[in-house]
């Protein structure tokens, strides 16, 4: 890709985050995003394990799919980048999103630069390494140390790092061999989390603008509480209907 367009894709992403009332350089609660987003409907469900996500959006209903099956990591990941397809991609209503990094479609290419950028802005990144690389060493340890400040998934950041050329491509090699970077994470005193998908039990949830509506159409009596509760079970919130307490996104 051209640095041109790294550019723009970089500015793209530091004004949406400016738009969602987040700055440049702390980790982003991309999920608590949503309910900033006018009509838009979050849905995490056990996707194909070739898809990470879809997006549709036909100017009136916006919906977002993640595949919870895949680390939090790569769901955060994976909303930014159907974020560029909310957001920038005017070419398709519907978006389906591959789980691979190296995608040769322009436009996929495009939604994968600019999720790395809304997660860890490039000036942001730059000033992060150039800190730790005052140490004799540029360490696995700095890099898991990044991925939880940044909250991104193993893969996306040494691929971030190599792109940014801030590390050489044997290193990025030395580290995209790694298979134990979970029990890595826990002996440099890391949780584990961001590598582990959601538990079973919470996969399937929808957040955001239907919420809305059913709890509206309530409101306004135009349905049931029948209605109300098979239109919630069918969003998956059994936890409103029944009044559990809430799970959170690991739990």
């Amino acid at each position: 890709m051209e640095v041109l367009d790294k550019m723009n894709l970089n500015d793209d992403a530091l004004k949406l985050r400016n738009q969602l009332g987040e700055d440049a350089n702390s980790l982003v609660d991309i999920f608590g995003l949503v309910d900033k987003i006018d009509k838009l409907t979050l849905v995490f469900f056990p996707l194909n394990n070739n898809i990470s996500g879809y997006c549709f959006n036909n100017g009136k209903i916006k919906v977002i799919a993640i595949n919870s099956c895949m680390s939090y990591g790569r769901q955060r990941f994976s909303l930014a980048h159907e974020f560029y397809h909310l957001f920038f991609d005017n070419s398709n209503k519907l978006s389906i999103s591959n789980k691979e990094l190296y995608s040769q479609d322009e436009v996929e290419k495009k939604a994968n630069q600019f999720a790395s950028y809304f997660l860890v802005p490039y000036g942001t990144l730059k000033s992060e390494v150039e800190k730790l690389k005052e140490k004799e060493k540029f360490s696995i340890e700095d890099v898991i140390y990044l991925e939880h400040v940044f909250g991104m998934s193993h893969k996306a950041m040494i691929y971030r790092l190599l792109d940014d050329k801030l590390i050489s491509k044997n290193i990025y090699d030395e580290f995209n061999q790694l298979t134990n970077i979970i029990s890595l994470s826990k002996k440099f005193g890391f949780d584990e989390t961001l590598y582990l998908p959601r538990k079973e039990k919470v996969q399937r949830k929808t957040y955001g603008y239907y919420l809305q509506q059913v709890e509206q159409l309530k409101n306004l009596d135009l349905i049931s509480e029948g209605k109300y509760e098979e239109l919630l079970l069918q969003a998956f919130r059994e936890d409103i209907v029944f009044n559990e307490d809430g799970e959170g996104i690991i739990d």
